[in-house]
């Protein structure tokens, strides 16, 4: 076996770091360009940071723990800083965890939605979720899409929950419809490319 030197040693440790380090940045989301993503029957973003009193009530209600309180420090992780009254406020990091719009949990309502107890959050009913839950918009990158590189992939379109939001192309390429769109994040969150080829953004 080849000894390696002291000085190769570090050279190559140097190159893997530096490599790792590339990594990183290509997989972390480039979340600073998608805004702030709220919970569902979040009202405009004015009203909201004025009416929510950073109870985390919504949080703990829900099911698939989409919802965490927005901080520095979980901001940071996904390069996006909150801003004047965001501190403590709830947001969706779809990447992290997709909201399922409480479709696998009993009752009427979006469990969010039923414990605000400010309305910062508008109380909706699960049939109203694909009429009127807007959180953000999918947005597809073609480039990085397997489905639009000669390969076939569609596990976005399978885990879409909303009729229309997305319809199958040939080879299984996913065609958006953002007018359908509530953002949920269930496709991004599915994407199974690295980096993603899918990305949900506030809809401005």
């Amino acid at each position: 076996m080849k000894e390696v030197s002291r000085r190769e040693f570090l050279k190559n440790a140097a190159a893997t770091g530096a490599a790792l380090a590339a990594s990183a940045v290509l997989l972390r989301p480039a979340a600073a360009e998608t805004g702030v993503i709220r919970p569902p029957g979040a009202v405009e973003q004015g009203e909201f940071l004025s009416r929510c009193i950073r109870c985390g009530r919504c949080g703990d209600a829900c099911p698939s723990q989409a919802i965490m309180m927005f901080t520095e420090a979980n901001g940071e992780k996904f390069s996006l800083k909150p801003g004047p009254g965001d501190d403590g406020t709830p947001i969706v990091f779809p990447r992290q965890q997709a909201c399922n719009l409480c479709q696998k949990v009993s009752g009427e309502y979006l469990r969010c939605t039923e414990v605000c107890p400010t309305g910062a959050l508008t109380k909706l009913l699960k049939t109203e979720a694909a009429a009127k839950v807007k959180m953000g918009v999918a947005k597809l990158d073609k480039n990085l899409c397997y489905s639009y590189n000669s390969k076939t992939c569609g596990v976005c379109i399978r885990a879409c929950p909303i009729p229309g939001a997305m319809k199958t192309g040939p080879g299984e390429r996913p065609i958006f419809d953002e007018s359908f769109c509530v953002g949920c994040g269930l496709c991004e969150r599915s994407c199974i490319r690295y980096p993603q080829a899918i990305m949900v953004v506030a809809r401005v």
